[in-house]
């Protein structure tokens, strides 16, 4: 397993806290996931290639994802994003739009539902692969008791609202409330943006 540069720093157009890109249509693709069998959700959490501890018993639905956690310029389609993509790329496309870029892409895209009493345990997104795009939410279903720390700061994200979130800073997540938080987390990065001269750093395993 690679190590990650002490010089790889992150993409200075994130955020550092959050930023609120407004409100998005998210009534067709809400519809849709709410009804989406158990047996989906639990066969699909099974195959998740994000497995990381601080994750606790959050529950994911893939539809791309990156190649590589060194590097974020190579992804991959998942096998639903095929039947999902027409009604994600509306919503994807309206988040992004306050950015501007002319040619962007999207290296993952998933939905994240955390139960009641759900938790994330404070984390930073440490793979150089998440380093560079902007990290965005758009919650589908949420409650008043949903709260996303991001250095120690409590935000409510209302349903809807697309924020991209500082992943490179301390972040977690706590449900206190009574129903399940369903969110769209995909990241975004303009593809016209000249590459950080990190990069042939962590292009090799083991650089």
């Amino acid at each position: 397993m690679s190590t990650v540069p002490p010089s790889v720093h992150p993409n200075p157009r994130k955020t550092t806290s959050v930023r609120r890109l407004g409100k998005v249509d998210i009534a067709a693709l809400r519809e849709a996931v709410l009804a989406i069998p158990e047996a989906v959700w639990d066969e699909e959490n099974a195959g998740k290639p994000n497995r990381f501890d601080a994750l606790d018993r959050t529950r994911h639905i893939v539809f791309r994802f990156v190649d590589d956690f060194r590097d974020w310029r190579g992804s991959h389609d998942r096998p639903l994003w095929a039947g999902w993509r027409q009604l994600l790329e509306p919503v994807l496309a309206q988040a992004v739009a306050p950015y501007g870029y002319a040619r962007a892409d999207f290296p993952r895209v998933m939905l994240a539902r955390m139960a009641p009493g759900g938790v994330i345990k404070p984390h930073r997104d440490a793979n150089p692969a998440a380093k560079w795009p902007h990290k965005i939410h758009v919650p589908l279903l949420t409650n008043e008791r949903v709260i996303f720390y991001v250095d120690g700061i409590g935000y409510r994200f209302a349903e809807g609202e697309a924020v991209e979130v500082n992943n490179m800073g301390v972040h977690a997540v706590q449900n206190a409330g009574d129903t399940d938080r369903i969110h769209l987390i995909f990241e975004y990065f303009d593809l016209d943006q000249p590459d950080p001269d990190w990069v042939h750093l962590i292009e090799t395993p083991g650089a």
